[in-house]
């Protein structure tokens, strides 16, 4: 069960952005490409090329990063679309693309960098190049220091637009909008997991044993029974204890939370996981409430971009060189460790 929770983990890492950009979960697979060269570059859109070195950049150091988290044995295992090796190769084509596109879209609204940003990036560039071992460059199909001083660039333009366009969007939100509860749950799961981590949902009889068991513990509730000592011993969630806004849970679970007062406990909910019991916590959290006001209006910039930038992209030529890029596989020398790209990067562009 852990093995499977480790790969499902990594598996939705993966569908993050791997670079820093602010537009990731926005953007991502957001390029369809079609074949037709057989070169040194991986891909192309326009007359801008994505060159072997340059992805296996990005790719490196994406894998060692997830392997230090992760450990080295994950890449060969299944997910429900290819392996996870194949989820990471997806990941770091779309997120090269998405930085290449972004560079283009610069270009058509006159944005590019100014001295002193090629100067920091010549600076951050510099820092990464010099951090490298033989193995690494080796890695990276002898990457040189004008490889990595191109991506810095690249980089930074690509954030430098992002900005530009958002650069009006400021809602403001409000504290009914942003509200976040806190509650406390006991959930009786209505499924297991088969031997590739998929959910079996019970059957109508092991449903129905699952569903008397919550109103067993429902009934311990209102016999004034501890919700927190029934929790530690009945809950099948992963977390007991939980903050979100609207939005942030299953309609119907959220619904019943915010429609409890302070220390109130909900009836049983069936939800897609099971059968839950409820109890608020705090009907206002204030803090939880402050930060989800920036994560909506971070939303809602991604949104704005989203949109400008997919309308571009329907106007693009792309060609991909699936021959090469299938050729890749991820790097298994021990001595290879570079994972600070855009650390680095994040250094110097604040």
């Amino acid at each position: 069960m852990k093995r499977l929770t480790r790969i499902a983990a990594i598996a939705a890492a993966l569908m993050v952005s791997i670079s820093g950009c602010a537009t990731d979960s926005v953007l991502d697979r957001r390029i369809v490409f079609t074949t037709g060269f057989d070169d040194g570059v991986v891909f192309r859109i326009e007359d801008m090329s994505c060159t072997l070195t340059e992805a296996l950049v990005y790719l490196v150091n994406s894998q060692k990063g997830y392997e230090k988290t992760f450990g080295t044995d994950i890449w060969d295992k299944e997910t429900d679309s290819g392996t996870v090796e194949d989820r990471l190769k997806e990941s770091v084509l779309a997120k090269v693309a998405q930085i290449k596109v972004m560079n283009l879209l610069a270009l058509e609204n006159e944005i590019e960098l100014t001295e002193e940003e090629h100067d920091l990036a010549s600076q951050a560039a510099a820092e990464y190049y010099e951090g490298l071992s033989d193995a690494d460059k080796k890695a990276m199909n002898d990457v040189t220091l004008e490889d990595v001083t191109r991506i810095m660039e690249e980089q930074a333009l690509a954030n430098k637009l992002y900005d530009y366009i958002i650069r009006d969007i400021n809602p403001e939100i409000s504290d009914d909008e942003a509200r976040t509860i806190t509650v406390e749950q006991i959930l009786i799961k209505t499924y297991t997991l088969d031997g590739s981590g998929q959910k079996v949902p019970f059957s109508d009889r092991e449903k129905n044993a699952a569903y008397n068991r919550a109103r067993e513990i429902l009934k311990k509730i209102w016999a004034d029974e501890s919700f927190e000592e029934l929790m530690a011993q009945y809950n099948e969630a992963d977390e007991g204890t939980i903050s979100f806004g609207k939005g942030g849970m299953e309609s119907v679970y959220e619904t019943a939370a915010f429609n409890l007062g302070t220390d109130e406990v909900s009836d049983i909910v069936e939800t897609s996981e099971g059968y839950v019991i409820i109890k608020c916590i705090s009907t206002f959290n204030r803090e939880e409430t402050e930060a989800n006001k920036v994560k909506i209006v971070d939303k809602r910039k991604r949104e704005v971009f989203g949109a400008q930038y997919d309308a571009f992209v329907a106007t693009l030529t792309k060609q991909l060189n699936t021959k090469l890029w299938d050729s890749v596989t991820l790097n298994e020398d021990e001595q290879v460790s570079s994972t600070n790209l855009m650390e680095v990067y994040s250094k110097y562009f604040k």
